[in-house]
This record gives structure tokens, C-alpha cells and sequence, in this order.
């Protein structure tokens, strides 16, 4: 028989607010935003990020213009520790950036925790204990007032500490861990005590955080937990009040979106959601769904495509294709009436003009997407025909993303003989794009040096003049891109990156796909050497080149 019972679950009381008033608020301004990717979203990883994925992780967060950012949890990890002390210690957190560290209600923790805040500027210590009926009975097995105790002294430990280091200015924020699951009223009563001891002012507050550890309800309910709880806590006007939720049932930016309505002041979350389970509140869409509602997030989404590729790298998760404003495919029609209908309103539109645009509730340019992204094939058979024909027939393994491209090649011969092209065309057609073009960046020779970092120099030649490039990154490509960018003056981005083998025999060549970002166009670069070095250095030349004739045409 099988096991599909839901009788053995409770439905979620409601609230029973009959006078809630966030149905008819709007979100007219941005919250605080605290980024929590190298904390909650770290941890949730198969692989924790490394130091240096770390360090790439709050660049780009300091990049996107979060003033906020959760770092760790210090005493809990090593790693955690180490970082924040690099953090404070190299002077790598900007003047207008406050991090925050997580610690749980335990004096030999929380100790642990202001070693590593040691010398910090300014810091937030954000202290947490579990509150909900779940854990207080069946986790800790304490009552009510045990459970509050911890909080209260949790909250002690950490105001002794702050006193025992004024040199730094200290912000404190507490949280009763799975909110959601806790009683309101006990809920209040908690964050009542913990307030009682650190006496926080209109001029000093605290941050209060409610967070939907495990998302267990529909978004209304969370605002009407989020109402009334403003209503009864103590001091409201001495309180940041912070929202923290997840993403368990599908809706943690609805919740967040509702629970800012609902009298909110701040939003914790990652980028892109990665974070416990089904992740953490998306903070990407939900600033872009207030950018399409006229409101500026205070975040810049600008270059989609940078921060996809910083998060992929650090977290090692793949952006789903249709992961909302972030993923390859938000923007693309295939169906050829939805084609047709986006092409007659950008026909009309005029810059400066309200964004009305069908099937795209945004403008792609906005993330850093263009026009060319939209309209695509519109036929699947088409590009999956082609890739087959180019994978069976001559061994070349197409990424996704260079089987749509190629399909357009293919599609305009098509359109323009009217005749079935066969296999062998095909393939003239891909070598004629991709392999033969003319290139004025010539390879003569190069060399690497593997240390702290790769280092790469060379000998390249352009339009019979010899230039000597080096180089330094993280992989033999980036300091490739590095040596590239100091010789001609430009910035490059790789976005897209492939290779394999011709042929399963020990001496058969490698070919390289890549795709770059040059001064807001794509540019793509293929080679094939024996060696799969060679081949992908040559695969960079020859976008590079591209890009260097369109440079020159454009001046000319």
C-alpha cells in the first residue's frame, strides 16, 4: 500500500488578526538588507567555500552595495574565525559596511565570538536560542522560563563583552530561533526580557529578528505573526525589526514581501537562495520586483551575469536556467507568437517610455541582458537537430548555450537557400564562424608558473607587431585574462567556459568553447590543439580578436 497519508500533519492556526492592515500597504522604499550568503547560505553547502571563495563572495556583496553582511559564525568554526579576523585584521570591510557574526546563547561561545570581532570598527553581534513548542519540548525538554533564561543570559554574556571592549561600536540583534513555531505571545515575552537587559534607545537600537527557520505556513500568516507582533513588543520604536525566512513551501520572498508590509524593517538573505534546504529568501528577486514596481532596491543588479558567475564559482551551485531575473532563460521566447509579440511592442518603444513590453516584465538591458538574448529560435527541433548532427557526425559536444547560437547560423542559411541544408554544411557552416575567421592576435609562445598563484607570460602577435603579455589569477585562464586586459586596455569576463576531446583515442585533440563579455557585448572563441591548454588560450585569443575588430570599426 502505498504511503500517502496527510492525516498526520496539523494545519497551521491562523492568527485570527481581524483588524490587519498590511493587505493594503505597498512597499514604497527599500528595507536594510543583510546579506547572509557567507553564514547561513556557507553552511548549507556540500562543500563550504574556501578562503578564497570567501573573500570573492563579500567583494561581490560589498559590489551589489549590501551595508550589512553576516560573515560567519565565528565560534562555531575556525575557518568562520579565521576569516573574520583576516576581514578586520587586513582592513577589508569598507567604512560604510557593518558585518555581522552569529553565536548561539552560550558564555563560552559568545567569549569565542568577541575574540574574533577583536578590533573591529563597528559589529554586529546577532545571539539566537531555539523558542518554539518543537524544540522546547522534544529538543531541550525545558519549559517556558528555562527556555527564556538562556536568552536573558545570552544577552548578559554578550553586554558584558560589548562593555569590556568600547574601542568598538557594538550592535546587537537577537533572534528567537523558528519564530514561526512559537507561540506569539511567548514570543514577545522572550524578546521583552532579552530588551530588558541591553535597555536599547531610539538613538541606540537593537535588531530584532523573526525568523521562518522553517517556512510552516502560507505568506499571510507570516504577516499577520509579523503585525502583531509590532503591536505588543515593548519599545517598538527602539527596534530594528528584521525578517529571516526560508523557503521550505516555495514562497520565503512572498513572506518576506508580505512581512515587510507588516511593519518590517529589514530583510536577511542570499543571493540567488542558496541556503538551508530549499534555501533562503531570494534576495535578487525581490529587489528586482520592487526595481519593476518603480522602487530602487539599493542594491545594483545591473551585471546579471557577474554576480551569477562569482555566486556559481563560490558556492559551486549551477543558476538554474529559469531561476527568476537571474537565469539563461528568463528572457527567451521559443514560441513564435510570443516572439512576434515581443518584437512589435520593442518596435515601438522609445527610450524614456514606461516599460510596457509583452512577456517581459522587466527590461533584460537592466540586469545586463540585451535584446539579442530574447529573440531566439524558435523551434527546439531546430537547435537539438543541430547540436545531434554536430555531436554524431563530428564529434563536437555543443554546450547549451552555443547550440542556440549556432541554430541561428544555421537557421538564417536556411531561411536564405529555402533547401534542406545536410550534415556536411552544417558543419562548413560552423568551421566558417567559429574556426576559420581571420585572427589578428597570434599565440607565438607562452609559459606558466604555478605558485600562490598562476602566472602567465608570452609572446602574441597582432597585425605583425609582437607584444609580451604576463599575467597573474586564480587559474590559468583568469591570469590569461589579466595579461589581456593590461595589454589592450579592455575588460573581459568569462561567461561561459567548455571543452572535451574529438575522439576517445589517447592522442586525439581537445576543443575549447568559450564565451566572453567585452565593453557589453558577447564574443565567442573556439579553438582545437593537441593540447588542451593551448586550445584554450587560443579559444580566448580568438574572442579577444573579435572584439578588438568590433573596437576598430566602431573608432573608425
Amino acid at each position: 500500500m502505498k504511503r500517502y497519508d496527510p492525516s498526520k500533519y496539523k494545519a497551521f492556526t491562523p492568527i485570527g488578526l481581524t483588524d490587519r492592515t498590511w493587505p493594503d500597504k505597498v512597499i514604497t522604499k527599500a528595507p536594510t538588507w543583510c546579506s547572509v550568503d557567507l553564514r547561513d547560505g556557507n553552511q548549507a553547502l556540500i562543500e563550504p567555500m574556501s578562503v578564497s571563495q570567501k573573500r570573492k563572495m563579500f567583494a561581490l556583496l560589498v559590489e551589489v552595495g549590501f551595508t550589512e553582511i553576516e560573515v560567519g559564525f565565528p565560534a562555531a568554526s575556525q575557518p568562520d574565525f579565521d576569516f573574520v579576523r583576516w576581514l578586520i585584521t587586513e582592513n577589508q570591510v569598507p567604512d560604510n559596511v557593518t558585518i555581522q557574526v552569529l553565536t548561539q546563547a552560550r558564555t563560552e561561545l559568545i567569549e569565542r565570538t568577541y575574540e574574533s570581532l577583536k578590533g573591529a570598527k563597528k559589529a554586529i553581534v546577532h545571539l539566537y536560542n531555539s523558542t518554539s513548542t518543537v524544540q522546547r519540548e522534544k529538543v531541550f525538554k525545558l519549559d517556558k522560563e528555562g527556555i527564556k533564561s538562556i536568552a536573558v543570559n545570552g544577552a548578559k554574556d554578550v553586554l558584558r563583552c560589548a562593555q569590556a571592549a568600547p574601542e568598538t561600536e557594538w550592535l546587537f540583534q537577537y533572534s528567537p530561533e523558528s519564530f514561526t513555531g512559537t507561540e506569539l505571545d511567548y514570543a514577545v515575552e522572550v524578546c521583552d526580557a532579552v530588551n530588558e537587559v541591553w535597555q536599547p534607545t531610539v538613538e541606540r537600537k537593537v535588531i530584532i529578528n523573526l525568523p521562518a527557520t522553517v517556512e510552516v505556513s502560507t505568506p499571510n500568516v507570516y504577516a499577520d505573526q509579523i503585525e502583531w507582533f509590532c503591536r505588543h513588543i515593548k519599545n517598538r520604536e527602539s527596534i530594528v525589526l528584521s525578517l529571516h525566512t526560508h523557503n521550505d513551501r516555495g514562497c520565503g520572498v512572498a513572506a518576506s514581501e508580505l512581512g515587510l508590509m507588516a511593519g518590517a524593517d529589514r530583510v536577511e538573505g542570499t543571493l540567488l537562495g542558496n541556503g538551508e534546504r530549499t534555501g533562503n529568501l531570494d534576495i535578487v528577486i525581490m529587489g528586482i520586483n520592487m526595481y519593476s514596481q518603480g522602487v530602487h532596491p539599493e542594491l545594483d543588479f545591473s551585471d546579471m551575469d557577474h554576480i551569477c558567475a562569482v555566486v556559481k564559482e563560490c558556492t559551486q551551485i549551477e543558476v538554474h536556467p529559469r531561476q527568476a531575473y537571474a537565469g539563461s532563460l528568463v528572457f527567451t521566447a521559443f514560441s513564435g507568437s510570443h516572439q512576434d509579440a515581443i518584437k512589435k511592442c520593442l518596435d515601438i518603444y522609445n527610450e524614456g517610455d514606461a516599460w510596457e513590453i509583452a512577456y517581459l516584465p522587466i527590461d533584460p538591458r537592466d540586469v545586463g541582458r540585451t535584446y539579442q538574448d530574447v529573440i531566439r529560435v524558435n523551434s527546439q527541433s531546430g537547435k537539438g537537430g543541430v547540436a545531434y548532427v554536430m555531436d554524431s557526425k563530428f564529434g563536437f559536444q555543443l554546450p547549451r548555450w552555443l547550440q542556440i547560437e549556432f541554430s541561428r547560423v544555421v537557421q538564417k542559411a536556411t531561411e536564405t537557400t529555402g533547401q534542406e541544408i545536410q550534415p556536411e554544411q552544417i558543419f562548413e557552416l560552423f568551421q566558417q564562424r567559429y574556426i576559420e575567421l581571420p585572427s589578428p592576435l597570434l599565440l607565438k609562445s607562452f609559459t606558466i608558473e604555478k605558485a600562490e598563484h598562476e602566472t602567465i607570460g608570452g609572446k602574441i602577435e597582432l597585425e605583425g607587431e609582437m607584444f609580451e603579455v604576463s599575467g597573474k589569477g586564480s587559474g590559468m585562464l583568469e591570469a590569461f585574462v589579466d595579461a589581456l586586459e593590461h595589454t589592450f586596455g579592455m575588460e573581459l569576463q568569462i561567461l561561459e567556459y567548455g571543452e572535451h576531446a574529438l575522439s576517445q583515442s589517447a592522442n586525439a585533440d581537445a576543443v575549447t568553447y568559450l564565451q566572453v563579455k567585452c565593453e557589453g557585448k558577447r564574443y565567442t572563441g573556439i579553438a582545437i590543439d593537441e593540447d588542451i591548454v593551448t586550445s584554450s588560450v587560443n579559444a580566448l585569443l580568438n574572442a579577444v580578436s573579435q572584439a578588438l575588430h568590433t573596437r576598430r570599426l566602431e573608432a573608425a
